[in-house]
């Protein structure tokens, strides 16, 4: 498995998303909505249509048997954002148990608080970048250290770990459903949506596209409304649906 295969995509300066395993798929949808009234496949053209179908009338539940089960290392700030995503499983990684590594996010670029939008943020060439990379550093340095030094004088990992920031990466296996995936990206690949998460709701995006691509082309044509260059892209090249081709 490669790093930037869409098994492991990188993300970030030191985050991935690792697909673990899967369950169901397009196929699984498929047979979950049939089940309700004692059906069977049709062939595939019929189920790729019926998918569409499920997704354009808001039937949803059918999406909740296909499964994915993801390995995420991300900054604690994205992580927490990742969090409020609740109908999902979560097991993350404990600094109580396990001692913090030199593993922080270093942004390659500031950006200014948006006047428009309070949680928002915007480019800011008149910015001094060298001077902001240079004081965070030093701060992240100095808080890493403080921690070791804690730890060094016999402090429990559980109160050491309180002076690192909140760009300290952290890892968590991450199992949901392909609606709750279909919500995340919905919600974290959009332009709205900060920066850092929406680069991991793009990777989302690659690998729910790789394993259910029936699912993921009636997705972009009935359940994407957010705004995304690569994403608008790939809608605007979906072929034209055969009930209305001429």
């Amino acid at each position: 498995m490669t790093e930037n295969s869409l098994e492991t995509i990188k993300v970030l300066d030191k985050g991935f998303v690792r697909l673990v395993e899967t369950m169901g798929g397009d196929q699984g949808v498929v047979d979950a909505a049939r089940v309700s009234y004692g059906g069977t496949s049709k062939g595939a053209e019929a189920d790729r249509k019926l998918i569409g179908y499920l997704l354009s009338h808001s039937h949803m539940t059918p999406f909740e048997h296909a499964v994915f089960k993801f390995h995420v290392a991300a900054p604690i700030f994205v992580a927490r954002q990742w969090f409020r995503h609740r109908f999902a499983a979560y097991n993350e990684v404990s600094f109580r148990y396990t001692e913090v590594k030199d593993d922080f996010y270093m942004p390659a670029v500031w950006r200014a608080q948006d006047r428009k939008n309070k949680q928002g943020s915007v480019a800011a060439p008149a910015l001094d970048q060298a001077a902001l990379h240079g004081l965070f550093k030093t701060q992240v340095e100095a808080a890493h250290a403080a921690y070791k030094a804690m730890l060094g004088q016999g402090v429990a990992r559980e109160m050491a770990r309180m002076v690192l920031p909140v760009n300290l990466y952290t890892e968590f296996y991450w199992t949901v459903n392909a609606r709750s995936l279909m919500n995340f990206v919905a919600l974290r690949a959009d332009v709205h949506a900060q920066w850092e998460i929406q680069r991991y709701g793009e990777a989302m995006a690659r690998v729910f596209k790789e394993r259910m691509p029936w699912t993921y082309e009636a997705f972009l044509r009935h359940g994407w409304k957010g705004e995304n260059a690569a994403i608008a892209a790939e809608r605007a090249a979906l072929p034209v649906p055969q009930a209305a081709a001429k």
